[in-house]
């Protein structure tokens, strides 16, 4: 409350004396005719501030009095700007001459410094693409609370965001999307799916985010909702430096009780030590065959029992530095930039299991319901290092590199019955660490040949990924008496789910390259963005991967002569070194499931020819032809015990073409088509278990897996009103052959998730867009500052099934991930004169299925959400900003809830399977540059 107070007070002052109003009002022509210039952009520099000139020529637009630089631009014309000085109460006239210049842009596209991060400038990229593209700007994202790459691509129409950090473009899910880091194809950051992990990303580093929605021959041919291209900053015009420092107060969490894992001294640089590594004794070159691990359990340290602490409010550091300097002829500047976050959240929920639908009465037999408390500690450091060197004006160098480095410290307190043990009543703990890191690098560069008529480019790369997950200790105990005395539950096998220790680790390396020619074709009568143009170019790349994992669990050495008192000691006790013998105490096993470690290779050869052409002066068409020759291969073991090798070498040709119409200079329609390919990841097709103990679900991959086939279809209107506005509505059309999807298994625990083909889907929807000033709408200065953001998608799909899954999903059914509708919108305020910003943003998601049905399991639905985000930002003099919000200000649950009665459809019958709240997050920062 307080802080809505303190955001009204603002908005007060802002609003209170406001001073009549100015304008600036003239007319556009041609300098050489003398005739009128329709169309024509006028706009002030470095604000969102702008109109256009009607069929006269003649422009009016309202300012507030003082000084200001107008910009006028039009497409072959020279750019024209001026100060000028608005006075109160009474219109400035500024007449404009635009002198002709049909190279002026193409002059302007090869200038190292042009700006790529503004709204303006992604803008204007949509525009001249030629495909169907949309995007968000380093400058929009700077207005929000986002925090990292998963947040910020929410804003963009058609897409969603799947467990805080997985892309779904047009409702289908992160296997359908592909993402480049400055245009090199990123790892898969998960071992358990394909997807790219965007929360890895800070929004400090982010350039701008674009996501094509149709095919190109330049762009990769693998994906079914979008490719997604993520440009880090590179470029500056100025020497800053800024530093930032903000806390956070997440409600439930901040200044309450929290558990944690016993901490090792780099654990708050996100990374372990090797506290937690398996034991050496215990090394992979001499592991012991299925069965007791002799004497060996004493090895392992005591550490079953959380700790609890009270949890801090959480901190954010982060600090920029941007140079420009000359060294002889060469031109360089450098964007380096560091960032820190150590964060905390307890989510409480519950998590419930079923068995058989009673029609009689209306519910399910339950089997377990839990209440879950998860405490997650999350450190965050981040690095970007980039380097341009401009050698002249035709030729530029870039060097980029970033790294990330995330830990995750993770205990999970449940509490709750299990009524397939006659109602048992359990405590069941899991202290889970996991680091991700990432580390990509490229050198990159860009040549001018011909007068600027011909570019070559070319791009070498590596990447590197690592995962480690080292001592993920699970149990549980049950109270068998009813008296609050609690015993710890054991299994005379290996287990993942009692008293047992899982270690992992996954390591990828990844090495690329790629160029391409682009030549344009100089004509009389088409300015230099429209002549016609041929590119050709080739991608190559390498991959490999090691993953290993091993699990342990302890059960009694000898069963007759077991100390019955033992499980019922405190968990800190239970494992103590005197408890673990040949005799009375425990024995530890090892699962030697040859299952449990993969090795892949990936070769990706793709090579290109396409160019663009304009047919008439209002139409034009782009295109061409794109070869790939995929070969994925994978070296394991079956279960038992026989190699399992697969190789599966792939070509695929995919042709594509898009057209443009020109309706009028600010308005346009696309139209496009294309083939594309969906190909299994490596976890998808590699047999290692992993059972995940918060939702009680275990993963395996399926090596029969084939490639899916997309063919695609796109139509689109857009209206640009002026540089920084946009209004645009489309369509689309996706049929898929042998879609690969998400589904649970037939198993006797109906808990297993794997991938399977379907026989074929299809998917189309529609979508809108509008980024819209409110500035000419009124002579209200707090009225003329807002700006609308609004972006929608209605997306409907089918799946036809194989014979393993039509029987119980009567054939059909809506592809996994794929949300019917999704909504974002926002108003932005923005006063420059009182440097001022206030934010509010909305978005909501339609149900969407999180994992298919088997004969054994119902589909479990993701329910929609409703999050609301307020953001304020204040500068303080020249060289302070502060900086408050309110994330998730509505707090609703998370909710999945399963079919039960099998209509696909959620009602009133259907049953829980998880839900949780995060909890509304309030932060408040300060920044200082100089």
């Amino acid at each position: 409350m307080k802080f809505l107070l303190t955001l009204l007070a603002l908005l007060t002052t802002s609003v209170y004396g406001f001073a009549q109003q100015g304008a600036l009002k003239g007319k556009v022509t041609d300098k050489t005719t003398g005739e009128a210039v329709i169309g024509a952009v006028v706009f002030i520099k470095g604000t969102p501030k702008g109109t256009t000139t009607d069929y006269e020529g003649n422009y009016m637009l309202p300012l507030e009095p003082g000084a200001h630089t107008v910009s006028v631009t039009f497409i072959s014309y020279k750019p024209f700007e001026q100060g000028v000085q608005v006075s109160a109460g009474q219109p400035t006239e500024v007449n404009v001459q635009l002198e002709e210049n049909t190279t002026q842009i193409q002059t302007v596209e090869i200038v190292g410094t042009r700006q790529t991060n503004t709204e303006a400038a992604v803008l204007a990229t949509m525009r001249e693409s030629e495909v169907v593209v949309s995007g968000v700007a380093g400058e929009q994202i700077a207005k929000s609370m986002d925090r990292d790459a998963a947040e910020t691509v929410k804003r963009i129409p058609g897409v969603t965001i799947l467990n805080d950090r997985y892309v779904v473009i047009r409702g289908m899910g992160q296997r359908y999307n592909t993402v480049l880091l400055n245009d090199a194809l990123t790892p898969s950051t998960e071992p358990d799916m394909k997807a790219f992990s965007f929360d890895i990303l800070p929004t400090s580093v982010i350039d701008r985010i674009l996501i094509y929605k149709n095919g190109s021959p330049e762009l990769p041919g693998e994906f079914g909702g979008g490719v997604v291209k993520i440009y880090t900053k590179n470029v500056v015009d100025e020497n800053s430096t800024s530093i930032g420092v903000s806390g956070s107060y997440r409600v439930g969490t901040t200044f309450q009780k929290f558990l944690t894992d016993s901490k090792s001294s780099t654990d708050f640089l996100g990374y372990d030590n090797g506290k937690r590594q398996i034991p050496g004794a215990l090394n992979a070159s001499a592991r012991p065959a299925q069965g007791e691990v002799p004497q060996k359990g004493q090895l392992f340290p005591n550490s079953w029992a959380p700790q609890s602490v009270t949890a801090a409010p959480d901190l954010r550091l982060s600090l920029g530095l941007n140079r420009r300097f000359d060294v002889g002829l060469l031109r360089i500047s450098t964007v380096s930039a560091a960032s820190y976050s150590n964060t905390q959240s307890n989510t409480e929920g519950t998590r419930d299991t079923y068995g058989s639908f009673n029609e009689a009465l209306g519910q399910s037999e339950r089997q377990l319901s839990y209440n879950d408390k998860v405490y997650t500690n999350n450190v965050r450091l981040g690095v970007i290092s980039n380097w341009s060197a401009r050698l002249n004006n035709d030729n530029k160098i870039e060097f980029r590199n970033l790294f990330n480095q995330l830990g995750s410290n993770e205990v999970l307190e449940r509490e709750g019955i299990d009524y397939t043990n006659g109602g048992q009543r359990q405590q069941n703990y899991s202290l889970r660490y996991e680091s991700r890191m990432i580390y990509s690098g490229q050198l990159q560069g860009t040549h001018d040949f011909n007068d600027n008529n011909t570019t070559v480019t070319w791009t070498g790369g590596y990447n590197y990924t690592n995962r480690n997950e080292p001592d993920y200790r699970r149990f549980r105990t049950a109270d068998d008496s009813g008296d609050g005395t609690y015993r710890l539950l054991y299994q005379p096998i290996p287990t993942l789910r009692d008293a047992g220790r899982f270690y992992s680790d996954l390591n990828e390396h990844g090495v690329m390259a790629n160029g391409q020619i682009e030549h344009r074709f100089a004509t009389a009568d088409s300015a230099a963005e429209n002549a016609p143009k041929i590119r050709a170019g080739f991608y190559a790349e390498r991959k490999s991967r090691d993953y290993t994992s091993r699990f342990f669990s302890f059960a009694p050495a000898n069963t007759s002569m077991f100390d019955q008192a033992i499980p019922l000691l405190p968990i800190d006790q239970v494992f103590a070194s005197r408890n673990i013998n040949n005799t009375t105490g425990w024995k530890l096993l090892e699962d030697s499931n040859p299952q449990n470690n993969y090795q892949a290779y990936n070769t990706y050869l793709a090579g290109f020819i396409g160019g663009a052409t304009p047919l008439t002066r209002a139409l034009s068409v782009a295109g061409g032809v794109r070869v790939e020759y995929n070969n994925q291969e994978l070296e394991s073991l079956g279960f038992d015990g026989r190699p399992l090798n697969r190789d599966n070498p792939v070509l695929s040709v995919l042709p594509s073409a898009n057209f443009t119409y020109n309706l009028t200079r600010r308005a346009m329609l696309r139209a496009g088509g294309s083939m594309s390919v969906n190909r299994p990841e490596f976890r998808e097709i590699a047999p290692a278990p992993y059972f995940d103990f918060v939702n009680l679900l275990e993963v395996i991959g399926n090596p029969s897996l084939e490639v899916a086939t997309i063919y695609n279809g796109d139509l689109r209107y857009e209206f640009y009103p002026n540089p920084t506005e946009i209004l645009s509505i489309g369509a689309f059309y996706k049929y898929f052959n042998k879609p690969i999807e998400t589904v649970f298994q037939n198993t006797s625990g109906a808990n297993t998730i794997t991938f399977a083909n379907a026989q074929n889907a299809y998917s189309y929807g529609l979508e809108a867009e509008v980024r819209k000033s409110l500035l000419d709408l009124s002579e209200s200065r707090f009225v003329q500052n807002l700006t609308l953001v609004l972006n929608a998608a209605l997306v409907q799909s089918e799946v036809a099934l194989t014979d393993e899954y039509a029987s119980y999903q009567q054939g059909k059914r809506q592809m996994v991930g794929q949300s019917p509708y999704v909504i974002n919108t926002g108003v932005y305020y923005q006063d420059d004169d009182r440097k001022l910003q206030v934010n509010v943003l909305y978005n909501v998601i339609g149900t969407r299925i999180f994992a298919a049905g088997s004969n054994l399991r119902q589909t479990v639905y993701e329910m929609p959400r409703h999050q609301i985000d307020l953001s304020l930002t204040k500068g303080i003099g020249e060289h302070f900003e502060l900086k408050a919000g309110i994330q998730d200000l509505l707090n609703q649950k998370t909710r999945l809830i399963q079919d039960s009665d099998n209509d696909d459809k959620i009602t009133s019958v259907d049953e829980s399977f998880r839900e949780f709240r995060k909890g509304q997050y309030s932060t408040l920062g300060v920044t200082y540059k100089f």
